[in-house]
């Protein structure tokens, strides 16, 4: 089991040599420092690729549920000729969103983590090889549903965007602050539900701003096409102009 996070996952590599049954309490901290400090090194290597390409890397995290997917799909298909884009899909089990994505012409790769409960930037390095983006590209890492381990694993992203829904509750930010906290925007989706559903919208901005002010906020519904615009328009402007030569 990984001291991290309590997950266990054959793919987390650079947790093998610390998957013992007892611990006290010293030696998870250590565990957890080292876990940390090998995605870390290679989170920045990953970043150094993506700038080196001109790469706008995204890491959409939200719990199960939320939406993600839908925005995905509805973004590439909208902004499809605009920009070129890439996804890397991580779940614990199937290729359902992955086939998704690729339904709508866009090149994808899944990864399954089984047992695990995130992404870490060993998985994102591997994908990476296999991937291949282009140059001036858009990558969009749809994270494993969970507000709680994601938060902790940098994966060499330029952007972290949580994504919460209406049907989840107001309060949210404030029971998963380390991913409020860590996140540049915050999509509210599923705003057609609003009439149907206890959430109070303004409440739930409130309690985001109040674990992070800076957070930026866009209201969605890939249902009715509300804030569509504001998002894509946020996306433009986080795009890397490419570097002239000579």
């Amino acid at each position: 089991m990984c001291a991290t996070c309590g997950c266990s996952s054959d793919q987390h590599h650079e947790h093998d040599d610390h998957h013992h049954h007892h611990h006290d309490q010293k030696t998870v901290i250590d565990v957890e420092r080292d876990i940390l400090h090998q995605n870390n090194l290679l989170a920045e290597r990953n970043r150094g690729y993506f700038d080196a390409k001109n790469i706008l890397c995204l890491n959409l995290v939200s719990s199960p549920g939320s939406g993600k997917t839908s925005l995905l799909e509805k973004t590439l298909t909208d902004l499809k000729g605009e920009l070129d884009f890439v996804v890397i899909e991580g779940d614990q089990q199937t290729t359902n969103d992955a086939d998704r994505i690729h339904a709508t012409g866009t090149k994808v790769t899944q990864i399954n983590t089984g047992k695990g409960c995130h992404l870490d930037s060993h998985m994102i390095f591997h994908a990476l090889q296999g991937l291949k983006p282009k140059e001036n590209s858009i990558l969009f890492i749809e994270n494993v549903g969970n507000l709680v381990c994601p938060a902790m694993f940098d994966l060499g992203e330029k952007e972290r965007v949580v994504i919460m829904s209406v049907t989840e509750g107001d309060d949210k930010p404030l029971k998963y602050p380390d991913m409020f906290h860590t996140s540049t925007l915050c999509i509210i989706n599923k705003t057609d539900l609003l009439p149907y559903v206890p959430f109070d919208i303004n409440k739930a901005k409130e309690n985001a701003k109040k674990v992070n002010h800076k957070l930026e906020i866009i209201e969605v519904s890939c249902t009715s096409g509300e804030g569509l615009s504001q998002w894509y328009d946020w996306l433009k402007s986080k795009v890397p102009v490419p570097e002239m030569v000579g």
